[in-house]
């Protein structure tokens, strides 16, 4: 079948995307309570969009599309506070967090879904050891080429949504010394990575997506694992790469730092994006898993190399005027000061764990704070 036309939306509307952790509050490992909470939400009103996710310990929710931080931020809340009284209900605690710290991929019971159990039939073990939990950003685009050259010109900022977003530095019980272990797992399939380059919607629709197709390999454009790839039905393009946040509120910060960026790189002020700009790719999106903040990044323009948490703070800098312009300067100072500051969610888990001296106390810890919704 051809590919969806591109449906325009509004621009820089944005929406999230939250996969979330069910968790035993006996002893803090996963829970496979997806059907059952699942069923618990259905008989109420909910302030979002929940469905299942590949396995039955896992859940995801998504927001409506908004214009503003402050509005995605407050049905966020709500979204939680919902999924955490309805969790109460039934003894299951719900989650932030990349990776659940010790949880066993093998113990996992795929969803009884149709795509789920052809997914498991053609991937393996991969399935299950897709427990894993991310974040996706949606921001609206007004037509299709605009879509593919914001995808392109934003991937020199890919790691600063690693590093920002960065909270799985546990996996199988221990330290992996990466701050953004999920990835790895997502890396394993075949179709992960980039989009090809292409600025034309009907040359990638026409000739590569076609081609894919007629290879057999893929049926839609959700057979595409790349790091930010186009969704036509919605209008958008969608940012994959962030681990879930321990918090919404860092969640709806994240959104509303990728918003500020499409405002920014639409004025065109950025030399446009080239094939060379992907040689470096795949080092800097390394450095951003495995150091974080504390990653070298290498400009794919300049060749000049810096800290991650330099650049960030430099981006943040040159993006105050589109802040202002959106009304989401609070969400950009949150991340400078909270994230920049006192360090992203990994090295956050990392102290409960010297403090609890179990990865058990961790996932107390994540249960906590997404309760809380706040950091410290």
């Amino acid at each position: 079948m051809a590919l969806n036309a591109f449906k325009a939306s509004e621009p820089l509307s944005m929406g999230i995307e939250l996969e979330l952790q069910l968790v035993n509050w006996t002893d803090f490992d996963l829970s496979g309570s997806a059907s059952d909470l699942l069923h618990l939400l259905g008989h109420r009103t909910f302030p979002g969009d929940v469905k299942p996710e590949i396995t039955e310990s896992m859940i995801e929710i998504s927001t409506a599309v908004h214009h503003s931080h402050a509005e995605l931020l407050a049905q966020l809340r709500s979204i939680r506070d919902a999924l955490v009284r309805s969790g109460d209900r039934l003894n299951v605690a719900v989650c932030g967090g990349g990776t659940h710290p010790f949880q066993r991929w093998s113990e996992r019971r795929i969803f009884p879904n149709p795509r789920f159990n052809q997914l498991s039939t053609l991937y393996g073990y991969l399935a299950k050891q897709f427990t894993v939990f991310g974040q996706h950003i949606h921001i609206g685009c007004a037509s299709a080429n605009e879509a593919l050259y914001l995808l392109h010109a934003l991937n020199r900022y890919v790691p600063h949504f690693i590093a920002l977003s960065a909270s799985s530095p546990f996996f199988q019980g221990v330290d992996t010394q990466f701050d953004s272990a999920r990835l790895n797992s997502v890396f394993a399939f075949p179709l992960s990575g980039r989009a090809p380059l292409i600025f034309d919607w009907r040359e990638f629709a026409e000739h590569y997506f076609a081609k894919m197709e007629k290879t057999g390999v893929v049926k839609s454009m959700k057979d595409f694992y790349w790091d930010i790839r186009p969704k036509p039905e919605y209008g958008t393009i969608e940012l994959r790469v962030c681990d879930t946040p321990l918090t919404v509120d860092r969640a709806a910060a994240l959104a509303a730092y990728l918003q500020a960026l499409c405002r920014m790189l639409l004025q065109r002020d950025e030399a446009p994006p080239v094939e060379d700009d992907y040689l470096v790719y795949n080092y800097n999106r390394f450095q951003a898993c495995r150091f974080g903040l504390d990653g070298v990044l290498v400009h794919p323009k300049s060749n000049a190399s810096q800290l991650l948490r330099d650049d960030i703070l430099a981006t943040l800098v040159r993006l105050e005027p589109h802040a202002a312009a959106l009304d989401s300067v609070a969400a950009l100072d949150q991340l400078r000061h909270e994230v920049i500051g006192e360090g992203n969610h990994a090295s956050l888990l990392r102290q409960h764990f010297a403090n609890a001296g179990s990865v058990q106390g961790v996932v107390d810890a994540a249960v906590t704070l997404f309760r809380r919704g706040r950091s410290r």
